[in-house]
């Protein structure tokens, strides 16, 4: 089973930085794009950023000159360091990752979601 584990959360000022990072693991052939979203309370989910294999990214408008998505391809991890953090930021951060999997003589094609990090932008 195709496994996706966040971590780098917590707590941090405004204006702070942070690093969150997600590791793909368990009969991975390929991934192909992966991005993060967030949940804030009372809020919908919502897209944040993405890359794709090639390394092409996409940012939502509020994030853009502060949050960087990056990817290492080798790990299967992607990593989102956000800098100049707002307390509008604070959400659960989740990874989702497209995955080629192959598994009993079957390759699927498989949308995957790590169960979030928690990230708190207070003073």
């Amino acid at each position: 089973q195709v496994q996706l584990v966040e971590s780098g959360g917590g707590l941090v000022q405004p204006g702070g930085s942070l690093r969150l990072s997600c590791a793909a693991s368990g009969g991975i052939v390929r991934i192909n794009s992966m991005g993060w979203y967030r949940q804030a309370p009372g809020k919908e989910r919502e897209l944040v950023a993405t890359v794709t294999s090639g390394g092409s990214t996409k940012y939502v408008d509020s994030v853009k000159d502060r949050f960087t998505i990056s990817r290492d391809n080798a790990k299967n991890t992607v990593y989102l360091q956000m800098n100049s953090l707002k307390p509008e930021d604070t959400a659960v951060y989740y990874c989702d990752a497209d995955v080629v999997h192959y598994s009993n003589g079957l390759y699927s094609s498989l949308d995957e979601w790590g169960r979030g990090t928690l990230v708190t932008v207070s003073s």
